[in-house]
């Protein structure tokens, strides 16, 4: 009996393939104590930042890039803000770009007290007043109206104070690449990235893996089986032809 394993194993392989198109860079937090939101004090408001929450966990967008300079090594700055956390829960923020714009990322999050640092508010408040003048110029105030908690019943643009866990997460994208086209070197083309807020089941993994391990879970119990048979069957073959030679040797006999 022949067993024809290896034309069998070329055919499924490709099935359990995938072509690697992007990169992923994370940070992983705790979702921080509730705070009052938007803050009393108007430095410390989001400024119409893009909003990540469970509600709202994909933003599509294109953010800045600079070679890194002894100055700023981290790149250009963008800011985003996290709103509607579960306190106390585990959570990832991914930022995913195409390997064809090669960028090293750094993402970092922070609570609302640690703004005033001087350094961090001085990057915030450049990049929210830069992000206004694009905004419609109804818009073009000291506090944008927020939306309200999906929970609320209340106004969903009522700017009153909410407590809840926000964070800032704050994104450096610094280029990384040599290039002989001097455009390109002088000018860095913006990335386009998905920023991905991803909650931990049991704070223990990721949700958005869940289907993943799945697949792990039913590839494995699929190849428990198969070796199974594999092995039952090359036995059965191996008895099968000891079997046949001792007939063989009885015969001569």
């Amino acid at each position: 009996m022949h067993i024809k394993l290896l034309p069998t194993l070329g055919l499924m392989l490709p099935l359990f393939t995938a072509v690697a198109q992007a990169n992923v860079e994370k940070t992983i937090f705790l979702a921080p104590a509730p705070v009052t939101v938007p803050s009393e004090e108007p430095d410390l408001d989001d400024l119409g930042l893009e909003r990540l929450s469970p509600q709202r966990p994909v933003v599509r967008t294109r953010l800045n890039a600079s070679f890194p300079t002894t100055a700023v090594p981290g790149g250009t700055d963008s800011w985003f803000f996290l709103e509607n956390l579960n306190p106390g829960q585990r959570y990832e923020v991914r930022v995913c770009w195409l390997a064809t714009q090669p960028t090293t990322f750094t993402l970092t999050t922070y609570v609302p007290k640690e703004i005033e640092d001087k350094s961090l508010l001085s990057s915030f408040s450049t990049y929210a007043a830069a992000r206004l003048a694009t905004l419609d110029t109804s818009l073009q105030v000291n506090t944008i109206p927020r939306r309200a908690s999906p929970h609320s019943r209340e106004d969903p643009l009522d700017p009153a104070p909410t407590s809840e866990s926000v964070l800032f997460l704050h994104v450096q994208a610094a280029a990384d690449y040599f290039s002989t086209d001097q455009a390109l070197m002088q000018n860095v083309p913006p990335v386009a990235v998905d920023l991905i807020l991803d909650p931990f089941l049991f704070n223990v993994f990721p949700r958005s893996l869940v289907p993943t391990a799945g697949w792990i879970v039913l590839v494995t119990a699929l190849a428990v089986v198969l070796g199974n048979w594999v092995v039952k069957e090359v036995g059965r073959a191996v008895n099968d032809a000891r079997r046949q030679s001792v007939l063989e040797e009885l015969k001569k006999k």
